[in-house]
C-alpha cells in the first residue's frame, strides 16, 4: 500500500521579519569534538535513504525507516556495513520513532499518515491518520499514562516541500496529544514555527521541544500549553530525545545559513526562491552536528563533523556509551562511542 502524497501549494505566504545574523560556533558550540566524521556506518539496503530517526528497542535492536514507507532494524552490535532486516512498511514516510507505554510496539509519526502503531510482527495500525487536526506528524513522546505528545510541524506543506515552510516563516505548527483510551487527539499548543523534536522532562510537567525555522528550543508547560524559550541556537534543530537524567540530545542538520537568514525582511524574494529548482534554493550546510542540553537549555557538550561525512543529522539517540544517529539524506545509520 502507498499513500497518495499530497500536493503542496504553488505559492508560499510570507511576511517579513527582521534579519538575524547566525552566530559562530564558538563557546560550547567550539568544534573540539570532531568524532561526527568517525562514525561506524550501518547502511539501508542499496538505493534506500532517509533514515529521519534512530531507536534503540529493549531487545537491542536499532530501529529506522527511509524514504519509500519501510522500517528497519540492525542488532546494536553490529559490526559497520552490517545490513537490515526489514521490520514493516507503512506505505507514507516514517519520521520519529518512540516505545509506547507497553515497551513491545512502537509509535511513529508517519508524515503522509499520521500516528502509527507498529507491532513486534511487523502489522501496522492508524492511530490518528491525517485528518484534522494532523497534517505533517514528526516527532513523539509517550507519557508513563500512555498519552503520546507529537509535533504537527505543518499544516500547510508536506515534508517533500518542507524547505517552503521555513521560507514561508509563518507559525504553521502545533503539538498534540493523542489519548489511547478515548482516541481522541488534542492541541496542546499552536502558533510554533515548524515544531520539530519533542520530549517529557523526567517529571513530565513539561515539554522539551525545538523550532526549526526559528532554532529555537522551547519548554512547553502541561497541561495550560504555554510556551518559554529557553535558548536561541546556532543551527537549525530537528529530533529531539531524552537521555533519562535531566538532559536531551539535540539532532543539528545544518548550522545557520546566512543568506537565508538575511532573506527574512524580503517576502517578495522568498516567494520567488520558493519557486526556483531545489538546488538554487538556500542550501543546509554540508556539517554533522549534535548538542547535549540540560533542562534549562544549557549546552553540556556538542560533537561535531566538520568535513561532513555523516551530515543532515535529524535524529540522536544515546543507548549506554554510544551514540546513534540517523540523517534525512544518508545512506544509513551511524554509531559513534561516548566517553
Amino acid at each position: 500500500m502507498v499513500i497518495p502524497r499530497s500536493r503542496p501549494p504553488r505559492l508560499i505566504r510570507p511576511v517579513r521579519e527582521p534579519a538575524t545574523v547566525p552566530p559562530p560556533l564558538t563557546g560550547a558550540w567550539a568544534a573540539t569534538d570532531r568524532r561526527l566524521d568517525r562514525v561506524d556506518l550501518l547502511p539501508l539496503p542499496e538505493g534506500a535513504v532517509g533514515p529521519e530517526d534512530v531507536l534503540v528497542d529493549p531487545a537491542g535492536r536499532v530501529i529506522s525507516g527511509d524514504e519509500e514507507g519501510r522500517l528497519w532494524w540492525w542488532p546494536s552490535d553490529a559490526p559497520a556495513g552490517t545490513r537490515p532486516r526489514l521490520l514493516a512498511e507503512t506505505g507514507g514516510r516514517p519520521l520519529g520513532i518512540e516505545l509506547d507505554r507497553s515497551g513491545d510496539a512502537l509509535v511513529v509519526c508517519d508524515a503522509y499518515r499520521g500516528l502509527l502503531r507498529v507491532t513486534p510482527d511487523g502489522t501496522v495500525r492508524e492511530l490518528t491518520g491525517t485528518a484534522p487536526p494532523v497534517h505533517l506528524a514528526n516527532n513523539a513522546t509517550v507519557a508513563r499514562d500512555g498519552t503520546i505528545y507529537f509535533t504537527d510541524s505543518s499544516d500547510r506543506f508536506p515534508v517533500s516541500h518542507w524547505k517552503r515552510d521555513l521560507l514561508e516563516h509563518r507559525p504553521n505548527g502545533r503539538v498534540l496529544a493523542h489519548l489511547p483510551g478515548s482516541g481522541r487527539t488534542e492541541v496542546v499548543a499552536d502558533g510554533l514555527y515548524f515544531p520539530n523534536g519533542v520530549a517529557l522532562t523526567p517529571d513530565e510537567s513539561a515539554l522539551m521541544l525545538v523550532e526549526t525555522t526559528t532554532h529555537r528550543l522551547l519548554r512547553v508547560e502541561l497541561p495550560s500549553g504555554t510556551v518559554r524559550v529557553l535558548a536561541d541556537l546556532p543551527a537549525y534543530p530537528d529530533n529531539l530525545s531524552a537521555v533519562g537524567d535531566g538532559t536531551y540530545w539535540i539532532a543539528l542538520p545544518s548550522p545557520r545559513v546566512p543568506v537565508a537568514e538575511r532573506l527574512l525582511p524580503h517576502p517578495r524574494l522568498r516567494q520567488l526562491a520558493a519557486l526556483l529548482p531545489d538546488a538554487m534554493q538556500p542550501q543546509p550546510r554540508r556539517y554533522g552536528l549534535v548538542a547535549l542540553v540540560d533542562g534549562a537549555g544549557t549546552v553540556l557538550r556538542t560533537l561535531h563533523g566538520p568535513a561532513g561525512r555523516y551530515w543532515m543529522i535529524t535524529g540522536v539517540r544515546q543507548h549506554g556509551d554510544q551514540l546513534w544517529l540517523g540523517s534525512l539524506i544518508g545512506p544509513g545509520v551511524a554509531r559513534v562511542t561516548l566517553d
